[in-house]
């Protein structure tokens, strides 16, 4: 089972994908192509259990400046001393759930993701095999928990919807689980990675 979701995944990684941001759904709500971005990276991270594969997602904590009380990926803005952004991503991770970066085995990127908040976000699937203690950082992340990766590979059980950000209406996708609702930027991704999952 191990072998299919990662050669699956794999396949799925080395397929063609187009742009990602939070304008996807809103295209006349776009802003200048040349606002500057800060540059950030986040682990979509794959753990690989007995009982079957799941994403590791985290809820921010509500204190945050920047998308508080959200459900995310772990990850953040790449820093200076950074070797890039998937050193980023992974330093970041560490960080928030406590995750040693030599426990993940990157399998690839996903497209870089422009969100709403001027971030240009590059995700990397990572597998984690064997046993692993989630610790959420104090003050960032309230909780860390897992969802089925059959659940977001599943185009089905997307759902556009929208709400008002600054007066104006703005549409989004959105893949609840149980009682988490993972909207925004991180459905995104999730629907990028399902869409060629099933290609």
């Amino acid at each position: 089972m191990t072998d299919q979701v990662e050669a699956r995944l794999r396949d799925a990684l080395s397929r063609q994908a187009g742009p990602s941001s939070d304008f996807d759904l809103n295209p006349g709500l776009r802003p200048s192509p040349d606002r500057p971005l800060r540059p950030a990276a986040v682990l979509v991270p794959i753990w690989l259990k007995p009982e079957g594969a799941g994403v590791i997602l985290t809820k921010r904590s509500s204190r945050l400046k920047h998308h508080p009380g959200q459900i995310a990926f772990p990850g953040g803005k790449v820093d200076a001393s950074d070797d890039g952004p998937q050193a980023a991503a992974l330093r970041e991770t560490h960080e928030e759930i406590g995750l040693d970066p030599t426990r993940v085995e990157i399998l690839g990127s996903l497209p870089v993701h422009e969100t709403v908040t001027g971030f240009a976000v590059t995700p990397f699937v990572g597998l984690i095999h064997g046993t692993f203690d989630p610790v959420p950082e104090d003050g960032e992340v309230d909780e860390i928990f897992t969802v089925p990766l059959d659940h977001v590979l599943t185009p089905a059980r997307y759902a556009i919807e929208r709400r008002r950000w600054m007066g104006v209406w703005r549409r989004y996708y959105a893949v609840p689980y149980g009682p988490y609702y993972i909207w925004g930027a991180t459905a995104r991704i999730l629907r990028g990675l399902a869409e060629r999952a099933r290609a």
